[in-house]
């Protein structure tokens, strides 16, 4: 597929990269319809995010239509449209049940979410496209996330 890669200081490119795969048995894979620049990608485009690596693929505003889901999806289905939010939440922790997704504990993977934690005094959740220090997760700028 192609997609949106990160490749240092103002340097973005349109690139092939492999297509998404189910990893978690709870995920899903969209195709993309429709992707935004937030300002805060500036902040990536202008390397004031540290955490990027070369080939990153970038965004986290997004939405689309559910291609597949894994086993444990319960709430998606082949077709379904769907606007993707920026942090990506557990549904199950303290936080979330608690209505704040966006400080979710386990969505962001321990070793990365302890290098968010030395860099900003306390570890982020995971997010689409905004570095390593948000679990490195692919983003949306690209046919299918």
């Amino acid at each position: 597929m192609r997609a949106l890669t990160w490749h240092g200081k103002h340097n973005v490119k349109v690139d092939t990269v492999p297509d998404p795969q189910i990893v978690n048995p709870r995920d899903a894979i969209i195709r993309i319809t429709a992707t935004a620049i937030c300002g805060s990608d500036l902040h990536l485009y202008d390397s004031m995010i540290p955490g990027m690596s070369n080939g990153d693929i970038l965004g986290h505003e997004f939405m689309g239509i559910v291609e597949e889901v894994g086993p444990a999806n319960t709430t998606l289905k082949r077709g379904d449209r769907v606007v993707v939010p920026f942090v990506i939440a557990c549904g199950k922790c303290f936080f979330c049940d608690h209505k704040m997704p966006a400080a979710c504990d386990n969505s962001n993977p321990a070793e990365k979410a302890d290098a968010s934690e030395i860099a900003y005094g306390y570890a982020m959740t995971g997010a689409f496209g905004y570095s390593h220090l948000t679990g490195g997760y692919a983003g949306g700028q690209a046919e299918y996330a």
